[in-house]
């Protein structure tokens, strides 16, 4: 993980393989960013038309390079985007102060050390700075040749070791919690994303459940694993009834976080499909070779009730992971027949690559039975909501307004795009079963609402509950982009860590 510190040192004194700034766009052009005043002196105060020579913008994301000026002690300087200017006497948007850091990270791979010398005016400024910093060096190499180096095969480089946050108070109460706080969620966050590159044939449910095992121990989490005879003694037909083709068995593990000073209590419940070949209703070519990205759900929250433990964050906070592996095979699960929930309730499979609500039911199931004040599902769950919202937007639907409203509101906050999504209640008649209690499968239209409302079926009654379908955000198969690297994205992670903070604080129901 990339180390990161605040300093008081001026730009040019600070030894280091390259300093960052901000440029921002405007009217005229582009602007040079709070916080690079000495640079810009050391310029003579010409360097925004230097970077605009050089083709710069101050459009966000942009990277331009140049030589540091004379006297300074690196050699480097890199200018990157912020996007528009703000307003006279504006201040920066956090997430454009993630996004850039994010941006400025990756272009300085394989480098050492750099100092980040963007608009830094408060906690604020220096938590979203670390924080896009920490998320944008990451890299997954575990599978390249040279991984055991920390390098990356393709192009011989580590990513950049130490991030110095210029313009920072290290003794700043404020700064240095944000700073904390930045480092404990990122390096949940990333630990996500490495579940989520990983091969589905090195991470079945069993080895998920044993990492989730692993990191109960490290910071002090109560967890338990039912495997498939537990499951069966229980009666989770949903979780077995997916996993029943592979020869990989499913699991369901419960991670709980408790604190001494909780007065809410908040549950959160992952969709964990290791892998998705669609079961016996296959999958067509084109559609399965980033099938592993199908527990994204599962590694948020895996990820968000660490990090919770990690903050002591005055709340208690359990996790749900429903893990499975949908395979075609003799045994496997099949269109038409009939599974009996944890709740007792019959379902009708009429499609096998519906499976994840299957896996969902159960496990929504049994956190209702713990009565706890929320509960949020988290899930890669339609290709309707991709359709719907495209890569960058997951969907939240839920059976309250409100809390509908402050799951968007949280995820805005944090930088994470959501958007608001109706359970329309005439669709629900679709998912009538003449055989059983109710099908797995309603109108093709609207199909990300029809799962909402088949989830809706599985929550207890008088608990609040929302659900995020991150189909798109979850894996980018496109570029890197900000701090958003090329394959598993962490999704819905720190709208989730926001809620356990609101929730912790009385301000979430």
């Amino acid at each position: 993980m990339t180390a990161l510190t605040l300093s008081t040192s001026a730009a040019p004194n600070l030894r280091a393989d390259a300093i960052v700034i901000g440029v921002a766009k405007a009217a005229q052009g582009p602007v040079v960013a709070p916080g690079a005043e000495a640079v810009d002196k050391a310029y003579g105060g010409k360097l925004a038309g230097v970077l605009e020579t050089l083709g710069a913008s101050g459009a966000e994301g942009e990277v331009t390079k140049l030589p540091a000026p004379s006297g300074f002690k690196t050699p480097l300087l890199v200018a990157v985007g912020l996007g528009a200017a703000p307003e006279k006497n504006g201040e920066y948007d956090a997430e454009a102060l993630r996004r850039a850091a994010g941006a400025a990270a990756r272009a300085l791979t394989g480098t050492k050390k750099a100092g980040f010398a963007l608009p830094l005016a408060d906690s604020g400024d220096a938590g979203a700075i670390a924080e896009g910093a920490l998320l944008g060096a990451y890299s997954f190499d575990a599978y390249k040749d040279n991984g055991k180096n920390g390098k990356n095969a393709k192009n011989g480089k580590a990513p950049l070791a130490e991030v110095v946050l210029l313009g920072g108070k290290p003794r700043d109460k404020a700064q240095k919690a944000a700073v904390e706080r930045a480092v404990a969620v990122a390096e949940e966050l990333n630990r996500a994303r490495d579940l989520i590159n990983t091969p589905p044939n090195d991470l079945d449910p069993e080895a998920f459940a044993a990492v989730a095992q692993t990191a109960g121990k490290e910071h002090g989490l109560k967890v338990q694993v039912l495997d498939e005879k537990a499951l069966a003694k229980g009666g989770y037909g949903g979780i077995l009834g997916v996993g029943a083709g592979s020869a990989s068995a499913p699991r369901l593990v419960k991670l709980s976080y408790t604190s001494s000073k909780a007065k809410k209590h908040l549950a959160l419940v992952g969709k964990g499909i290791t892998y998705d070949s669609g079961g016996i209703s296959l999958k067509p070519a084109g559609h399965n070779e980033t099938m592993k990205c199908d527990m994204s759900g599962a590694a948020a929250v895996f990820a968000a009730v660490v990090a919770a433990a990690r903050l002591g964050l005055e709340v208690n906070v359990t996790a749900w992971l429903a893990l499975a592996e949908n395979m075609p095979s003799g045994s496997a699960t099949r269109p038409g027949d009939v599974l009996r929930m944890y709740s007792g309730k019959t379902v009708e499979v009429l499609n096998t690559d519906a499976e994840g609500r299957l896996v969902l039911a159960d496990a929504l199931w049994a956190a209702s039975q713990e009565k706890p004040d929320a509960i949020v599902d988290v899930a890669t769950l339609t290709g309707a909501m991709v359709l719907a919202l495209g890569n960058r937007t997951f969907g939240v639907m839920a059976n309250d307004d409100a809390f509908r409203s402050a799951v968007v509101e949280a995820a805005e906050e944090v930088g994470e795009e959501s958007w608001p999504m109706p359970l329309p209640e005439h669709l629900r008649k679709g998912m009538d079963s003449p055989v059983a209690d109710i099908a797995n499968m309603g109108e093709r239209m609207g199909g990300g609402l029809v799962a909402g409302l088949f989830l809706r079926e599985f929550v207890g009654e008088g608990i609040t509950w929302a659900h995020l379908d991150i189909a798109g955000p979850a894996f980018n198969e496109g570029g890197p982009f900000g701090y958003t690297p090329k394959g598993g994205t962490g999704s819905a992670v720190r709208t989730l860590v926001r809620l356990a903070e609101l929730t912790a604080a009385g301000d979430l129901g």
